[in-house]
This record gives C-alpha cells, structure tokens and sequence, in this order.
C-alpha cells in the first residue's frame, strides 16, 4: 500500500496565501521526512479553496527541496494550457528528478479559468481527449506533429526526450481524474490510472474501477497492465488519540475553508451550480475516511482497499488549517499508521 499527502494549499478565513503556500511546501518537506509515497498538488486559480495556480511549478520547488517522496500533480488542468508546454515541462522534471514526477492531469471544471487563458468553453466540453492524446504522444514519442481540431503544427523534436526506448527508460506516469463514466472510458482505453475524488465512498470508487477494467479489456489492453493499475483514491486524513478529537479538529476548521473557497467558483457561462452544505459535507468526510485514532486510519485504509481494489491514496492533511497540527498529522501518519499497514 503506498500512502500519499494531497496538498491543495488551501487558504483558511484569516489567512493570506502566503500562509497557505508555506504550509503546502513544509507539508511536502515533512512528508519526505515522515516515508510517505507521494506529494500530491492540486492547481486552482482565481479561489481562496487552493492557492497554487500551477501544480508543476509547486512540484518543481518541491522536487528539489526533498529527497525521497514522489512528487505528482493532482491535477494539471489540460484545456487551460497547451498539452505541448506541459509534456515539455513533464519531461524536464522527470529527467531533471531521477523519475520523481509524477503527471496528473483533468478536465477541471467550467470556470472563468477558461476565459482569462483563452480556451473558450470548448476546450473543457470537448477538448480534452485531443489534449490527453497529444501529450502522451510527446511524452512516449521521439517527434511530434499534429493535425487536430485545436492543435495542428509542423513535426517537431521532442528535447528532453522523457522515454527512451534504446535504454528501456519509461517516462512520467500519468494519472487521469476520473468523475464521470466517460472520463473512465477515456482513461481505461489508454491504460491510464485513475485519481478518484475524496466526494466518492467505497462503493462508488469500486463500481468506477470495475468500469475502468471493463473498458480496458475491451479496448484490448493487456492483462497484466489491467491488473498493476495503480488507481489513486483522494481522501481526508486527521489523526487524534480520539475519533471525537479528530472530527472536532476538522469540523472547526474545514466548514469556513469550504464555505469561502467553493463560493469563489465563477462559472465561465454563468451556469447554475449547487454548493454542498459545508458543514455536512466535513461530516460526511470525516465518516468516509482516516479520521480518529491511527489505528482506526489503518483500518479504514486498509478496508478502502479491500473493497475497491485501490492500494495508492492520496490525503488531505491539512484540515486543521493550522501548520504545526499539520505537521503533527504527517508524522503520526508516518509513525503510527504507516507501520500498521505494512
């Protein structure tokens, strides 16, 4: 089982954003610290709910402030940048990192975001599956051209080349986020894992894995890379030496962090959209994942991955909106739960 950190740098009531970047990037340094797998960051931009703006720029800082801990995106946001400059940027922290890096990518929403960098409407309804395929073609080819509805160029030379096929050297994994039946598909043809939400139970994450391993059987990818995806479930971790201090912790936080963050989403075509209540969508986390003593963490864990299949996750540490409780967090979750699962 290998246990990861999902950083959104998220910006509590009363915070600026520099207090929430310094505590994603001590987060990520007390991580390699504490043994866990994986960094993941979140990329959000205009909203208070994740103050980095570019998961590979964080992910670059990061790579060269830790030692050990894979650092991945979680995700990247395709319609919003072209699939070329982020391959190219893939390539260069996989090569740069001894294999470090770890390239998560995502539809992203129908924000605002899509008017301020120019891709319109389209690229988010209709474009992703042209960027996906793009950009694994850079990242696994040693030229490129292209001659899709968005993108068409002249055949260009891949510098750095992130895989080598003479030494055998294979380059960023990729990971999709997968919320939809048609996000699965697209992932499962091209045998690429999922990152599936912390909004989804047990039951949802299994029924979504089992259509991914449908769909890539029919696709005819090979057996044995069905069976060695390394699908990604994001979750919300709080440890206490009680249950009620775990949840007490999040519930004072969290609500006010959600209530401000998700209210700043603008839809880029005015749309309606419906906000969870913040309050009980913090209950419900606190039910569905790690949250109270560690070995109630390595018990949850442990089941999550029974019933779905799932050995890789992602969690939410900083809940507390608080860096000291933070760091606390990642080194019980080092100390005490770690050894447990394993």
């Amino acid at each position: 089982m290998r246990v990861g950190s999902f950083v959104l740098a998220a910006q509590y009531p009363g915070q600026g954003a520099g207090e929430a970047l310094h505590r994603a990037v001590r987060s990520a340094e007390v991580a390699d610290e504490a043994g866990l797998d994986t960094v993941w960051l979140a990329e959000h931009h205009f909203v208070p709910y994740g103050t980095c703006p570019s998961a590979v720029t964080l992910a670059a800082l990061l790579l060269g402030r830790t030692r050990r801990v894979r650092v991945g995106t979680a995700v990247s946001v395709l319609p919003s940048t072209h699939p070329v400059t982020l391959g190219e940027q893939a390539a260069l922290l996989h090569v740069t990192s001894g294999g470090r890096f770890v390239l998560g990518v995502g539809r992203g929403g129908p924000w605002v975001d899509l008017e301020v960098f120019g891709a319109g409407l389209g690229a988010y309804e209709h474009g992703f599956p042209e960027s996906l395929d793009l950009l694994l073609r850079w990242l696994r080819e040693p030229s490129v051209s292209a001659s899709g509805k968005r993108y068409a160029f002249r055949e260009v030379p891949v510098v750095p080349r992130p895989a080598d096929a003479l030494t055998e050297t294979p380059g960023p994994e990729v990971v999709v986020a997968c919320t939809s039946p048609g996000s699965v598909r697209l992932a499962a043809e091209r045998g690429l894992p999922m990152l599936l939400g912390m909004h989804a139970g047990d039951e949802e994450k299994a029924e979504m894995v089992a259509l991914w391993r449908r769909h890539a059987r029919a696709s005819g990818r090979p057996p044995e890379e069905i069976a060695a995806a390394g699908h990604v479930s994001a979750g919300v971790c709080q440890l206490a030496d009680s249950r009620t201090a775990a949840v007490e912790t999040l519930l004072k936080a969290m609500p006010g962090w959600l209530r401000q963050g998700l209210e700043a989403h603008v839809t880029v075509d005015g749309r309606a959209r419906a906000m969870r209540d913040p309050y009980a969508y913090t209950e419900l986390l606190c039910g569905m994942h790690p949250v109270g003593t560690p070995q109630l963490a390595a018990d949850r864990l442990a089941a999550t991955a029974e019933r779905t299949g799932i050995s890789r996750f992602a969690l939410l540490v900083e809940g507390s909106g608080d860096l000291d409780a933070t760091e606390e967090n990642l080194r019980r979750l080092g100390a005490e739960v770690l050894p447990r699962l394993r």
